[in-house]
Protein backbone atom coordinates (compact mmCIF):
# COMPACT_ATOMS: atom_id res chain seq x y z
CA UNK A 1 0.00 0.00 0.00
CA UNK A 2 1.00 3.45 -0.76
CA UNK A 3 2.06 5.81 1.37
CA UNK A 4 0.12 9.00 1.56
CA UNK A 5 1.69 12.35 1.91
CA UNK A 6 -0.01 16.04 1.81
CA UNK A 7 2.62 18.00 0.06
CA UNK A 8 1.88 22.41 0.68
CA UNK A 9 3.09 24.75 -1.84
CA UNK A 10 5.37 22.40 -3.60
CA UNK A 11 7.99 24.10 -6.05
CA UNK A 12 10.06 22.67 -8.94
CA UNK A 13 12.47 20.93 -6.72
CA UNK A 14 9.44 19.07 -4.78
CA UNK A 15 7.59 18.13 -8.03
CA UNK A 16 10.61 16.66 -9.60
CA UNK A 17 11.72 14.70 -6.69
CA UNK A 18 8.27 13.43 -6.37
CA UNK A 19 8.04 12.60 -9.84
CA UNK A 20 11.18 10.45 -9.51
CA UNK A 21 10.04 6.55 -10.44
CA UNK A 22 11.93 5.41 -7.14
CA UNK A 23 9.32 7.48 -4.94
CA UNK A 24 6.03 7.55 -7.34
CA UNK A 25 5.62 3.83 -6.79
CA UNK A 26 5.82 4.05 -3.21
CA UNK A 27 3.90 7.39 -2.43
CA UNK A 28 0.81 8.63 -3.17
CA UNK A 29 1.14 12.69 -3.21
CA UNK A 30 -1.68 15.22 -2.94
CA UNK A 31 -0.55 18.65 -3.51
CA UNK A 32 -2.29 21.83 -2.28
CA UNK A 33 -1.12 25.56 -2.80
CA UNK A 34 -0.12 27.91 -5.42
CA UNK A 35 3.16 29.33 -6.74
CA UNK A 36 3.23 32.45 -4.96
CA UNK A 37 6.01 34.10 -7.72
CA UNK A 38 3.97 33.32 -11.00
CA UNK A 39 1.03 34.79 -13.01
CA UNK A 40 -1.07 33.71 -12.69
CA UNK A 41 -1.34 31.46 -10.06
CA UNK A 42 0.08 33.95 -8.20
CA UNK A 43 -3.29 36.15 -8.52
CA UNK A 44 -4.65 34.25 -5.64
CA UNK A 45 -2.86 36.10 -3.17
CA UNK A 46 -5.08 38.83 -2.82
CA UNK A 47 -8.18 36.52 -1.80
CA UNK A 48 -6.06 34.12 0.31
CA UNK A 49 -6.81 33.68 4.28
CA UNK A 50 -4.68 31.56 5.94
CA UNK A 51 -6.98 30.31 8.46
CA UNK A 52 -9.67 29.18 6.00
CA UNK A 53 -7.22 27.38 4.12
CA UNK A 54 -6.03 25.08 6.79
CA UNK A 55 -10.21 24.64 7.95
CA UNK A 56 -10.48 23.59 3.69
CA UNK A 57 -7.30 21.12 3.73
CA UNK A 58 -7.64 19.41 7.22
CA UNK A 59 -11.64 18.60 6.50
CA UNK A 60 -10.16 17.49 2.73
CA UNK A 61 -8.13 15.21 3.57
CA UNK A 62 -9.38 13.94 7.44
CA UNK A 63 -9.26 10.30 7.18
CA UNK A 64 -8.16 9.87 3.98
CA UNK A 65 -4.94 7.70 5.61
CA UNK A 66 -2.72 10.83 5.24
CA UNK A 67 0.59 9.89 7.11
CA UNK A 68 2.59 13.35 6.84
CA UNK A 69 2.13 17.06 5.93
CA UNK A 70 5.44 18.47 4.09
CA UNK A 71 6.27 21.32 2.33
CA UNK A 72 9.58 23.14 1.54
CA UNK A 73 8.53 26.25 0.97
CA UNK A 74 9.50 29.35 2.72
CA UNK A 75 6.78 31.75 2.42
CA UNK A 76 3.65 29.99 3.59
CA UNK A 77 4.72 26.47 3.78
CA UNK A 78 6.02 26.14 7.60
CA UNK A 79 3.28 27.43 9.59
CA UNK A 80 0.46 26.28 7.66
CA UNK A 81 1.64 23.01 7.57
CA UNK A 82 2.18 22.59 11.48
CA UNK A 83 -1.85 24.03 11.48
CA UNK A 84 -3.03 21.31 9.11
CA UNK A 85 -0.93 18.28 10.88
CA UNK A 86 -2.41 19.49 14.14
CA UNK A 87 -5.63 19.45 12.89
CA UNK A 88 -4.81 15.66 11.80
CA UNK A 89 -3.52 14.44 14.55
CA UNK A 90 0.19 13.78 12.70
CA UNK A 91 3.49 14.39 13.98
CA UNK A 92 4.55 18.82 13.62
CA UNK A 93 6.40 21.13 15.19
CA UNK A 94 4.04 24.00 17.20
CA UNK A 95 2.56 26.33 15.76
CA UNK A 96 4.02 29.27 17.92
CA UNK A 97 7.70 27.91 17.41
CA UNK A 98 6.89 28.04 13.66
CA UNK A 99 6.15 31.55 14.38
CA UNK A 100 8.62 32.83 16.17
CA UNK A 101 11.47 31.49 13.76
CA UNK A 102 9.35 32.71 10.69
CA UNK A 103 9.36 36.69 12.26
CA UNK A 104 12.92 37.80 11.74
CA UNK A 105 12.64 40.25 14.82
CA UNK A 106 11.60 37.57 17.60
CA UNK A 107 13.74 35.10 16.12
CA UNK A 108 16.85 37.62 17.22
CA UNK A 109 14.84 38.23 20.85
CA UNK A 110 15.63 34.18 21.16
CA UNK A 111 18.89 33.80 19.81
CA UNK A 112 20.22 36.25 22.05
CA UNK A 113 18.80 34.03 24.75
CA UNK A 114 19.99 30.97 23.90
CA UNK A 115 23.34 31.59 22.02
CA UNK A 116 24.11 35.43 22.71
CA UNK A 117 27.44 34.85 21.49
CA UNK A 118 26.48 34.10 18.05
CA UNK A 119 23.80 36.93 17.66
CA UNK A 120 23.72 40.24 15.83
CA UNK A 121 22.44 43.55 16.93
CA UNK A 122 19.17 44.31 15.58
CA UNK A 123 16.86 47.51 15.54
CA UNK A 124 13.24 47.12 14.00
CA UNK A 125 11.83 49.91 11.70
CA UNK A 126 8.11 50.50 11.53
CA UNK A 127 6.01 49.57 8.58
CA UNK A 128 5.18 53.46 7.05
CA UNK A 129 8.90 53.99 7.44
CA UNK A 130 9.54 54.62 3.59
CA UNK A 131 6.53 57.20 3.40
CA UNK A 132 7.33 59.00 6.70
CA UNK A 133 10.89 57.64 7.72
CA UNK A 134 13.45 60.49 9.40
CA UNK A 135 17.05 59.78 10.17
CA UNK A 136 16.43 59.87 13.83
CA UNK A 137 14.16 56.74 13.00
CA UNK A 138 17.17 54.80 12.20
CA UNK A 139 17.97 52.26 15.20
CA UNK A 140 21.34 51.62 14.54
CA UNK A 141 24.50 53.06 12.34
CA UNK A 142 25.48 52.26 8.76
CA UNK A 143 26.48 50.45 7.43
CA UNK A 144 23.50 47.62 8.25
CA UNK A 145 21.60 44.95 6.60
CA UNK A 146 18.11 44.94 6.29
CA UNK A 147 14.92 42.84 5.28
CA UNK A 148 11.31 42.62 6.41
CA UNK A 149 10.96 41.33 9.40
CA UNK A 150 8.84 38.46 7.37
CA UNK A 151 9.68 37.25 4.14
CA UNK A 152 11.43 34.77 2.07
CA UNK A 153 14.62 33.80 -0.44
CA UNK A 154 16.23 37.03 0.62
CA UNK A 155 13.30 39.15 -0.79
CA UNK A 156 13.93 42.50 -0.47
CA UNK A 157 16.79 41.83 2.12
CA UNK A 158 19.85 43.88 1.62
CA UNK A 159 22.90 46.46 2.78
CA UNK A 160 22.15 49.30 3.08
CA UNK A 161 25.07 52.28 3.71
CA UNK A 162 22.97 55.53 4.13
CA UNK A 163 19.56 57.25 4.95
CA UNK A 164 19.58 57.77 1.35
CA UNK A 165 19.55 54.40 0.19
CA UNK A 166 17.73 53.23 2.84
CA UNK A 167 14.92 55.36 2.17
CA UNK A 168 14.72 54.53 -1.50
CA UNK A 169 14.83 50.67 -0.54
CA UNK A 170 12.02 51.13 0.99
CA UNK A 171 9.44 53.02 -1.02
CA UNK A 172 6.86 51.11 -2.98
CA UNK A 173 4.48 51.97 -5.70
CA UNK A 174 1.49 50.80 -5.26
CA UNK A 175 0.90 47.48 -6.83
CA UNK A 176 4.32 46.46 -5.04
CA UNK A 177 2.63 47.40 -1.76
CA UNK A 178 -0.04 45.52 -2.59
CA UNK A 179 2.00 42.36 -3.23
CA UNK A 180 4.30 42.76 -0.38
CA UNK A 181 1.11 43.26 1.82
CA UNK A 182 -0.75 40.09 0.40
CA UNK A 183 2.62 37.83 1.02
CA UNK A 184 2.84 38.55 4.47
CA UNK A 185 -1.18 39.19 5.16
CA UNK A 186 -1.24 35.66 5.75
CA UNK A 187 1.56 35.19 8.54
CA UNK A 188 -0.13 38.12 10.17
CA UNK A 189 -3.38 36.58 10.61
CA UNK A 190 -2.01 33.65 12.27
CA UNK A 191 0.76 35.59 14.26
CA UNK A 192 -2.86 37.23 15.68
CA UNK A 193 -4.62 34.02 16.20
CA UNK A 194 -2.26 31.89 17.60
CA UNK A 195 0.63 33.99 19.14
CA UNK A 196 1.28 36.79 21.42
CA UNK A 197 3.63 38.42 19.28
CA UNK A 198 2.94 42.15 19.11
CA UNK A 199 5.62 43.71 16.90
CA UNK A 200 4.26 43.78 13.32
CA UNK A 201 5.27 41.32 10.61
CA UNK A 202 4.88 44.23 8.14
CA UNK A 203 8.04 45.72 9.58
CA UNK A 204 11.83 45.60 8.32
CA UNK A 205 14.25 44.65 10.66
CA UNK A 206 17.73 46.45 10.48
CA UNK A 207 20.75 43.90 11.49
CA UNK A 208 24.37 44.23 11.97
CA UNK A 209 26.40 43.07 8.89
CA UNK A 210 27.81 39.84 9.85
CA UNK A 211 31.13 39.01 8.21
CA UNK A 212 33.56 35.70 6.80
CA UNK A 213 31.98 32.74 5.04
CA UNK A 214 28.76 31.54 4.52
CA UNK A 215 27.58 28.19 5.41
CA UNK A 216 23.99 26.39 5.81
CA UNK A 217 23.48 23.93 8.33
CA UNK A 218 21.07 20.72 7.32
CA UNK A 219 19.67 18.77 9.75
CA UNK A 220 16.02 17.38 11.52
CA UNK A 221 14.60 17.26 14.68
CA UNK A 222 12.10 14.09 16.31
CA UNK A 223 10.83 14.89 19.71
CA UNK A 224 12.59 17.83 20.04
CA UNK A 225 16.21 16.68 19.33
CA UNK A 226 18.28 17.30 16.70
CA UNK A 227 19.89 15.36 14.21
CA UNK A 228 22.75 17.11 11.64
CA UNK A 229 22.93 15.83 8.05
CA UNK A 230 25.54 18.05 6.61
CA UNK A 231 26.65 21.73 5.99
CA UNK A 232 26.53 23.19 2.52
CA UNK A 233 28.96 26.34 1.68
CA UNK A 234 26.92 28.92 0.30
CA UNK A 235 29.19 31.65 -1.61
CA UNK A 236 28.83 34.27 -3.24
CA UNK A 237 29.58 36.65 -6.91
CA UNK A 238 32.75 38.56 -5.47
CA UNK A 239 31.59 41.80 -4.54
CA UNK A 240 27.99 41.22 -4.00
CA UNK A 241 25.93 39.51 -1.77
CA UNK A 242 24.03 37.38 -4.58
CA UNK A 243 24.26 33.47 -4.12
CA UNK A 244 26.70 32.13 -6.64
CA UNK A 245 26.39 28.29 -6.08
CA UNK A 246 25.83 26.02 -3.11
CA UNK A 247 28.74 23.80 -2.59
CA UNK A 248 28.63 20.34 -0.51
CA UNK A 249 30.13 18.92 1.01
CA UNK A 250 31.75 21.98 3.20
CA UNK A 251 35.42 22.90 2.86
CA UNK A 252 35.18 23.91 6.60
CA UNK A 253 37.62 22.19 9.15
CA UNK A 254 36.64 19.54 11.52
CA UNK A 255 36.67 22.01 13.99
CA UNK A 256 34.37 24.73 12.45
CA UNK A 257 32.06 21.85 11.22
CA UNK A 258 31.17 20.77 14.95
CA UNK A 259 31.04 24.07 16.50
CA UNK A 260 28.23 24.89 13.59
CA UNK A 261 26.55 21.37 14.18
CA UNK A 262 27.03 22.53 17.91
CA UNK A 263 24.89 25.94 17.92
CA UNK A 264 22.12 24.59 15.35
CA UNK A 265 21.49 22.05 17.67
CA UNK A 266 21.40 24.68 20.50
CA UNK A 267 19.22 27.12 18.63
CA UNK A 268 16.71 24.94 16.90
CA UNK A 269 16.33 22.78 20.22
CA UNK A 270 16.38 26.24 22.04
CA UNK A 271 13.59 27.56 20.28
CA UNK A 272 11.44 25.00 20.45
CA UNK A 273 11.05 22.98 17.13
CA UNK A 274 10.38 19.42 17.60
CA UNK A 275 9.37 17.36 14.73
CA UNK A 276 10.53 17.89 11.17
CA UNK A 277 13.45 19.29 8.75
CA UNK A 278 15.30 22.50 9.39
CA UNK A 279 18.29 24.94 7.95
CA UNK A 280 20.54 27.40 9.73
CA UNK A 281 22.07 29.83 7.75
CA UNK A 282 25.84 30.88 9.16
CA UNK A 283 28.49 32.74 9.29
CA UNK A 284 32.20 31.83 10.04
CA UNK A 285 33.75 35.40 12.13
CA UNK A 286 36.75 35.88 10.38
CA UNK A 287 38.76 37.30 13.66
CA UNK A 288 37.29 34.30 16.42
CA UNK A 289 36.36 31.88 13.64
CA UNK A 290 33.57 30.91 15.44
CA UNK A 291 29.80 31.11 13.86
CA UNK A 292 27.20 33.54 14.11
CA UNK A 293 24.00 32.99 12.97
CA UNK A 294 22.06 34.54 10.03
CA UNK A 295 18.43 32.69 10.26
CA UNK A 296 16.86 29.06 10.90
CA UNK A 297 14.50 28.41 8.42
CA UNK A 298 11.87 25.57 9.69
CA UNK A 299 12.02 23.30 6.04
CA UNK A 300 14.32 21.45 3.59
CA UNK A 301 15.84 23.47 0.85
CA UNK A 302 14.58 21.17 -1.68
CA UNK A 303 17.28 22.49 -4.56
CA UNK A 304 19.39 20.73 -1.59
CA UNK A 305 18.11 17.55 -2.25
CA UNK A 306 20.11 16.04 -5.04
CA UNK A 307 23.60 17.54 -3.64
CA UNK A 308 23.34 15.32 -0.64
CA UNK A 309 21.88 12.40 -2.11
CA UNK A 310 25.01 12.55 -5.01
CA UNK A 311 27.87 12.67 -2.04
CA UNK A 312 26.32 10.75 0.92
CA UNK A 313 24.07 8.35 -1.20
CA UNK A 314 20.57 8.57 0.64
CA UNK A 315 17.93 10.49 -0.05
CA UNK A 316 17.20 13.83 1.35
CA UNK A 317 14.31 14.29 0.16
CA UNK A 318 12.85 10.87 1.53
CA UNK A 319 14.42 11.38 4.61
CA UNK A 320 12.03 14.54 4.74
CA UNK A 321 9.18 12.22 4.44
CA UNK A 322 10.12 9.79 7.34
CA UNK A 323 11.01 12.56 9.33
CA UNK A 324 7.65 14.34 9.24
CA UNK A 325 6.01 11.13 9.02
CA UNK A 326 7.28 10.16 12.44
CA UNK A 327 10.09 7.96 11.62
CA UNK A 328 13.46 7.54 12.40
CA UNK A 329 15.12 8.15 8.23
CA UNK A 330 17.91 6.25 6.54
CA UNK A 331 21.04 7.80 6.44
CA UNK A 332 24.51 7.19 5.30
CA UNK A 333 27.47 9.45 4.75
CA UNK A 334 29.88 9.54 1.84
CA UNK A 335 28.29 6.52 0.14
CA UNK A 336 27.14 8.62 -2.86
CA UNK A 337 28.84 7.90 -6.43
CA UNK A 338 30.40 12.02 -6.48
CA UNK A 339 32.66 13.11 -3.71
CA UNK A 340 31.35 16.56 -4.95
CA UNK A 341 28.32 18.15 -5.98
CA UNK A 342 27.53 22.17 -6.12
CA UNK A 343 23.90 24.10 -6.83
CA UNK A 344 25.31 26.38 -9.96
CA UNK A 345 23.04 29.95 -10.10
CA UNK A 346 23.38 32.18 -13.16
CA UNK A 347 22.09 35.46 -12.37
CA UNK A 348 21.82 38.40 -14.84
CA UNK A 349 22.89 41.51 -12.29
CA UNK A 350 22.02 44.24 -15.00
CA UNK A 351 17.89 43.56 -15.26
CA UNK A 352 18.79 42.90 -19.00
CA UNK A 353 17.17 39.69 -19.24
CA UNK A 354 17.39 36.45 -21.26
CA UNK A 355 18.68 37.11 -24.59
CA UNK A 356 15.59 35.15 -26.10
CA UNK A 357 13.03 32.80 -24.35
CA UNK A 358 14.78 28.65 -24.85
CA UNK A 359 12.49 26.10 -26.06
CA UNK A 360 10.71 22.87 -24.29
CA UNK A 361 12.61 21.25 -27.30
CA UNK A 362 15.79 23.05 -26.35
CA UNK A 363 15.93 22.65 -22.73
CA UNK A 364 15.12 18.71 -23.21
CA UNK A 365 18.08 18.41 -25.96
CA UNK A 366 20.27 20.18 -23.43
CA UNK A 367 19.06 17.67 -19.93
CA UNK A 368 19.45 14.76 -22.61
CA UNK A 369 22.97 15.54 -23.02
CA UNK A 370 23.55 15.79 -19.22
CA UNK A 371 21.26 13.04 -18.10
CA UNK A 372 22.82 13.19 -14.74
CA UNK A 373 22.60 16.92 -13.82
CA UNK A 374 19.78 18.71 -12.85
CA UNK A 375 18.72 22.05 -14.95
CA UNK A 376 16.01 24.67 -13.98
CA UNK A 377 15.66 27.58 -15.99
CA UNK A 378 13.37 30.92 -14.85
CA UNK A 379 12.59 32.70 -17.87
CA UNK A 380 10.86 36.63 -16.38
CA UNK A 381 10.59 39.64 -18.41
CA UNK A 382 8.66 43.11 -18.02
CA UNK A 383 7.20 43.80 -14.72
CA UNK A 384 8.38 40.36 -13.26
CA UNK A 385 11.89 40.87 -14.24
CA UNK A 386 11.90 44.42 -12.62
CA UNK A 387 10.51 43.23 -9.65
CA UNK A 388 12.87 40.06 -9.22
CA UNK A 389 16.06 43.02 -9.46
CA UNK A 390 14.69 45.46 -7.18
CA UNK A 391 13.25 42.72 -4.52
CA UNK A 392 16.41 40.29 -5.02
CA UNK A 393 19.13 42.67 -6.29
CA UNK A 394 19.36 40.18 -9.22
CA UNK A 395 17.84 37.71 -11.72
CA UNK A 396 17.94 34.34 -11.17
CA UNK A 397 17.51 32.49 -14.57
CA UNK A 398 18.94 29.35 -14.03
CA UNK A 399 20.30 26.52 -11.15
CA UNK A 400 22.20 24.00 -12.51
CA UNK A 401 23.02 20.96 -10.13
CA UNK A 402 25.67 18.65 -11.02
CA UNK A 403 27.87 16.02 -9.40
CA UNK A 404 31.70 15.14 -9.63
CA UNK A 405 34.74 13.32 -8.28
CA UNK A 406 36.83 16.30 -8.10
CA UNK A 407 36.38 19.91 -7.73
CA UNK A 408 38.03 20.52 -10.83
CA UNK A 409 35.80 18.39 -12.41
CA UNK A 410 32.92 19.97 -11.04
CA UNK A 411 33.51 23.25 -11.90
CA UNK A 412 34.89 22.08 -15.75
CA UNK A 413 30.97 20.60 -15.82
CA UNK A 414 29.65 23.73 -15.26
CA UNK A 415 31.77 25.43 -17.86
CA UNK A 416 30.86 22.94 -20.68
CA UNK A 417 27.18 23.19 -19.39
CA UNK A 418 27.02 27.23 -19.70
CA UNK A 419 28.76 27.31 -23.30
CA UNK A 420 25.98 24.95 -24.35
CA UNK A 421 23.68 27.57 -23.37
CA UNK A 422 22.62 30.50 -26.02
CA UNK A 423 20.00 32.19 -24.26
CA UNK A 424 21.96 34.12 -21.28
CA UNK A 425 21.35 37.45 -20.31
CA UNK A 426 24.16 40.46 -22.24
CA UNK A 427 24.08 41.58 -18.30
CA UNK A 428 25.50 38.05 -16.92
CA UNK A 429 28.19 37.33 -14.83
CA UNK A 430 30.25 34.84 -17.01
CA UNK A 431 30.88 31.97 -14.93
CA UNK A 432 34.79 32.32 -15.92
CA UNK A 433 34.89 35.65 -14.27
CA UNK A 434 34.16 34.84 -10.92
CA UNK A 435 37.02 32.81 -9.23
CA UNK A 436 35.52 29.68 -8.47
CA UNK A 437 38.17 29.03 -5.83
CA UNK A 438 37.33 32.07 -4.37
CA UNK A 439 35.38 30.25 -1.00
CA UNK A 440 33.27 33.64 -0.17
CA UNK A 441 33.51 37.50 -0.16
CA UNK A 442 34.03 38.48 3.56
CA UNK A 443 30.73 40.34 3.29
CA UNK A 444 27.00 39.55 3.62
Amino acid sequence: MKRRVLFLFPDEWDRAAAQDPRFAARYEFAFEGFDLFRFPDNARLFTFDALKFVERIARRHAGRGIESVVTSDEQFGPFLAALVAERLGLPHTPVEAVLRVQHKFYAREAFERIAPEANARTGLLRRDFGRQGRPEDVPMPFPFYVKPAKAAFSVLARRVDSFEELHRHTRFGWFERAIIDRLVQPFADVVRARSDMAEDPFSMVCEEILRGRQVTANGFVRDGRATMLGTVDSIMYPGTDQFQRFQYPSSLGAGELAAVDELARRLVEGIGLRNGMFNVEMRIDPVTGLPKVIEINPRAAGQFFDLIERVDGYSLFEAMLDVHAGREPRLARGAGASRHAASFVWRDLTGDGLSRWPSARELHALAARHPDAHLMVYPKRGADLAREMKWLGSYRYAVFNVGAASLDELFARERRMSAEITFHPRGRLPAAAVGFDDPAPDRR
